[in-house]
This record gives structure tokens, sequence and C-alpha cells, in this order.
């Protein structure tokens, strides 16, 4: 079993020590549950005299979807009831001088760590200028957690961390639904278009669950490995690698993996996509056309209906179909699924959160929610123990 990580609740705040908060604000849509997990952290170590410098990552480096931080840091002013600072640099010269300015109880939100391409690269140097905001860390950012990013990990290498309550929570709220669970009916929906769909989550579930109903990407994956042709449907990144991993899985197997014999197709023009079509998958998916949606096969509307008289566990990880565009029988069928009175269910990933109607547990970091399912651990926890290891050797 691994050693406890160091805990922020365990470690009393001085006044006027400074700190740096690893946050997870990386949001695309007005849904802000992201940072409103995250308030309580940092009200906790404002309210004890830290001068706490935020650092968080926001879109993708050089794709033009990382943005500047400042409404952020306007929308935790007004949660926080406190004015909030906001610096557009994090690791210049005159950021780590805004940083030494704060007073005792001050908030600063610094800029979008992925304005750097050394971020995501885990950058000694970056991670060494990230380190010069402040002398302590408290690591928040649950869903990039499963990430070794220069803000959240290589700086555990340079200032002493502790794990933040918010962490904590979502792991907490995870446990239900990780490993196996003998006697207990266990579902997983994996959709979304993210490479850690295929391969965490299709991987894990599939040795631990009882039935996986494929979509998204994933569905394509695993179709792809079968030999039919997808057209343009979705495959996300490292596709090449997503398929070979769902061979891989649909080998080693010991769930019921639901592939459906019947799906619905649209023209796709970039993201967007007009007209439908419904067409056994054995025809093939035509050039110009994706598929955005699926028929559930009557086995598995089967299965779910004894699911729902015996009980048990569901968990949906990433849409399954192209819910946003209107296409809504494959999603539809899950949050019906998930939000069953006779099932615990949730909802893993910001876009599965946002997209889909759901009022019971939910995580918004799909990938570290992955991670953690199958390896009960995180990149962050293990840098974690190691600083901390450090510090008593």
């Amino acid at each position: 079993m691994n050693a406890p990580a160091p805990l922020l609740a365990d470690r009393p705040v001085v006044p006027g020590e400074r700190w740096i908060f690893s946050a997870g604000f990386n949001i695309t849509s007005r849904d802000l549950s992201r940072v409103d997990s995250e308030l309580a952290d940092i009200a906790s170590l404002a309210d004890q005299g830290a001068r706490v410098a935020v650092l968080s990552h926001q879109g993708r480096h050089g794709d033009g979807s990382a943005r500047h931080l400042d409404d952020i840091a306007l929308y935790l002013a007004e949660q926080l009831h406190r004015p909030v600072h906001y610096c557009p640099d994090n690791a210049s010269d005159a950021a780590l001088a805004h940083a030494q300015a704060l007073a005792p109880g001050e908030v600063c939100v610094f800029g979008n760590t992925r304005h750097h391409a050394g971020e995501e690269a885990n950058d000694p140097k970056l991670a060494a200028r990230f380190a010069g905001l402040g002398d302590h860390v408290a690591v928040g950012g649950f869903s990039k957690a499963h990430r070794r990013h220069a803000s959240n990990h290589g700086i555990l290498a340079h200032r002493p961390g502790w794990a933040a309550e918010s962490l904590l929570q979502q792991i907490r709220i995870l446990a239900p639904w990780a490993g196996s669970r003998p006697g207990v009916l266990s579902v997983a929906v994996i959709g979304g278009v993210k490479p850690e769909k295929t391969l965490l989550g299709l991987a894990s579930f599939t040795r631990t669950y009882d039935l996986v109903v494929p979509g998204g990407a994933v569905l394509h994956h695993l179709l792809r490995a079968e030999g039919h042709s997808v057209g343009a449907s979705e495959l996300g990144d490292r596709a090449d690698a997503c398929t070979q991993a769902a061979i891989q899985a649909a080998r080693a197997a010991t769930a019921r993996i639901h592939l459906p014999r019947t799906v619905v197709i649209a023209r796709r023009d970039g993201r967007q996509y007009t007209g439908r079509q419904v067409i056994p998958i054995a025809d093939g998916v035509p050039d110009g056309h994706a598929i955005v949606d699926f028929l559930p096969e009557p086995w598995l509307l089967e299965e779910l209906r004894r699911l729902r008289a015996a009980g048990g566990r569901v968990i949906v990880a990433g849409t399954p179909s192209v819910h946003t565009s209107g296409f809504s029988t494959a999603s539809g069928l899950a949050a019906d699924l998930a939000g069953a009175s006779t099932v615990d269910g949730i909802l893993v990933g910001g876009d599965t959160v946002a997209e889909l109607p759901f009022d019971g547990p939910t995580s918004t970091g799909g990938g570290s929610a992955l991670h953690y399912l199958r390896h009960a651990d995180l990149p962050v926890l293990e840098a974690l123990r190691d600083t901390a290891a450090r510090r008593t050797s």
C-alpha cells in the first residue's frame, strides 16, 4: 500500500507565509464546477494569513485555446468576497516581484501556465521559475492530477507540497466505483474523444466491470479494430495507438462489450454535422460521414432492465454520442441509467458533466478519475510523497 501523501489540513499556516496554490481551472464552458470545488482551499489559506499565488492551466499550448485567466480572478473575487489580483505573467521577474509584494491574506491569479511550451513537457527550468512565486505548494487541480506538468509535478522538486482538500474529496467521491465488486452488477459507459478514454478507461473497465458500453471515439476504435470502415468518425489524438489499445482490451476483456450493429451517421464538416442516416455498421461509413450515435442492441436493453430491477453501479465517462448536436439516443440512455433511483451512478469528466442532465455524484477530472480508478494512485500524489520523503530523510 502506498504511504499517505502529506495533507494541507495537517499543516497549520503561519500568517505571512507565501503559498502557491496549484489549481485546475481548465474550463471551456459556463460550467464553473472545477473552480467552485477549489474555493474552500484558497479561502482557508487566505483566511489564515497566507499570501496566495494561484497557478492554473487552461486550453492547450500553441493551438489558440490557451486564453488569459483574468475572468477567473474576477469570479474568485466574487465568490471569496475579497479582492483577487491578476498578473498575466507567471515566470517573469515581474511576476515574481508581484508575488513577493502580496500582503498576508491576499490572493493573486497568475497567468495561464499553458502559455509556455514547457508546462506540459514538465520543463525543470520552468518549474523552478514557477516555484519562485512562493515557498510552499498546496496541490489542488484534480483535473490535471494525472499529468506530470511543471506547475503541479515539477514544481514539487523545488518546494515542499501538501495535498489540498479538493484533491482528496474527488478521490473519496470516486471510491465506490473503483475496482471489481463481486455480486454487484457494474456497467461502464465510455465515450468522448480524448485518448485516455481508450487507453485507460477501456483497458480498466473491460477487466473490472461486467458490461462496457463504448461510444464516441472509443467505439470507433473498437469498430476500426474489427475492420469496419468508420469514415470521418472522430478518433481523437494518438489514433493508431488507441486502436491498438482497443484491440488489446477486447482480447483481454472479462466484461461483455456492447458493439452496435446499427449506427447513426451524418455528413461531417469540421465540427458541424448535417443530415441523419441509420445504417448497418457492416455496410461501412461512407467517406465524409461520421458516426454520431448508435442504436442499442436488444440484449443490452435487457441487461439494463435487469440492472434497474436488481440495482448496481454505473459510471459514465465521456458522452457516448454527439449530444450537443442533437444526437442523443446513446447519451440519453446513459444519463437516464446513471440517474435511476435503484442505481449508484456517477458522471466523470468536465464535458460529460456539462453536457448531460444529471443530479447525482460527479467528478470533473475525467483523465485523472480514469487514472485513479485504474491505478489507485496519481502522479501528483507520488510527487507529494517524494517531497515528504526528502524532507524527512
